[in-house]
């Protein structure tokens, strides 16, 4: 939204950005002086500003003599990254740090505005005017100068304190939705450990040495002794010939309702599919190969597939197509990956992957106690998106005065 395309409510006002705080640009201090950094101070870069409000964790850090040359920012301001293909990624920090020359901060005037009021008005008018700019310069990048000047609406201070209320009640309910995913992904990950290289009897325990035998020169190394070991190629069914691309523009034409998918997921609708059934979807190229990094999907019902992605089932009553996603999920290929400038894992060395053969009532079993907790994670998932649609919707009624918070003073 530009800055003043609309008419503000009665005592909003508009200000430069210049007139809410001090403005501070940061700097990097010579690196060939190892002295500067060390374990103390946080120094921010836009790679620390993520999707979260605060920056709680940086990857450099500065020593006592480091920040002594560098401007001092205060807790509670406003870093905005003025530079590059991430301009306009806003955060606040949390603590005294200091910043690289590729963010402008606003040290917020506490007698014109509530800190964290100016963060969400910050967030929400300023990539717009930032990328006006930038796209004036022949490197896009916004000086102190020019971003001083970049005005936003600013409503009256007991005002701005209701509007971050809200808001932030919002934020810290998606914060703790994000903490209660991140818990389930680790639990998950710890039972993909224990049960794809233990397993799980039919009285629903995990192996362990005192109950079972376990083999320990399998080339997939220590195995429960009920298990074989199978290139992936012996127990499953390849149908990549039925694959076709089709092309953004020509998608343009057929759209629909069924999911037109490539090497990490759903990335179109369209009209027609080539596919119909239940299929394991394994990335060919694009995709995320190491342990643990999730390349495997599962289509159920009609879709069409790209030629980024390999369409397999498992040999019915030998391969569970959902133990299959796990395994694949959990192990690390990248050992068969091939290609220097784009990894690929085409179609030969898939087959080459080895898998452990576990008897189908077991497979069944892990696949539906993983299910179980990719259930959770799902709907947890599915609730922070609301979140972050009700957020969306305050944030435009909020700030700009649509709905006003005044009455509830």
């Amino acid at each position: 939204m530009k800055s003043e395309e609309f008419k503000l409510p009665e005592g909003w006002k508009w200000v430069k950005l210049g007139e809410v705080g001090n403005i501070v640009t940061g700097s990097t201090p010579p690196t060939e002086n190892t002295n500067y950094y060390g374990d103390k101070y946080p120094f921010i870069s836009p790679d620390d500003i993520e999707n979260s409000k605060y920056i709680y964790q940086t990857k450099k850090k500065l020593s006592e003599e480091g920040f002594k040359i560098q401007r001092k920012i205060l807790p509670r301001s406003i870093c905005v990254v003025c530079i590059g293909s991430t301009i306009g990624k806003v955060a606040m920090t949390t603590t005294v740090c200091s910043t690289n020359q590729q963010i402008n901060t606003i040290i917020p005037d506490y007698k014109i505005c509530i800190p964290e009021a100016l963060y969400y008005l910050v967030c929400f008018y300023i990539r717009n005017p930032l990328q006006i700019e930038a796209g004036l310069q022949v490197v896009p990048i916004v000086n102190k100068s020019k971003f001083s000047q970049i005005k936003i609406p600013l409503p009256p201070l007991p005002e701005q304190q209701k509007i971050a209320e809200i808001l932030e009640t919002v934020d810290n309910t998606i914060e703790k939705t994000e903490k209660i995913i991140e818990k389930y992904k680790r639990i998950k990950q710890g039972l993909m450990q224990e049960l794809l290289t233990k397993g799980i009897d039919e009285n629903w325990q995990i192996r362990s040495e005192e109950t079972h035998k376990f083999k320990e020169d399998s080339p997939l190394g220590r195995i429960p002794e009920e298990w074989e070991i199978m290139r992936l190629g012996e127990v499953i069914e390849i149908y990549d010939k039925l694959r076709i691309p089709l092309d953004s523009e020509y998608r343009t034409t057929i759209k629909g309702d069924i999911p037109y998918c490539g090497a990490t997921g759903v990335i179109d609708y369209i009209n027609d599919y080539i596919f119909n059934g239940e299929y394991v979807l394994i990335a060919e190229d694009g995709g995320r190969f190491n342990r643990f990094e999730e390349s495997v999907y599962i289509m159920r019902g009609k879709f069409w597939a790209n030629n980024h992605v390999h369409v397999v089932k498992g040999r019915e009553k030998v391969l569970e197509n959902l133990f299959l996603k796990y395994y694949i999920d959990y192990e690390d290929i990248s050992y068969y990956i091939s290609g220097s400038t784009r990894e690929k894992l085409n179609q030969q060395l898939l087959k080459n992957i080895l898998i452990p053969l576990l008897p189908l009532p077991e497979q069944q079993r892990i696949a539906e106690v993983l299910s179980q907790i990719d259930e959770v994670i799902e709907k947890e998932e599915n609730y922070k998106r609301k979140l972050e649609s009700l957020k969306r919707g305050l944030m435009e009624s909020l700030l700009t005065g649509k709905v006003r918070v005044n009455k509830l003073l």
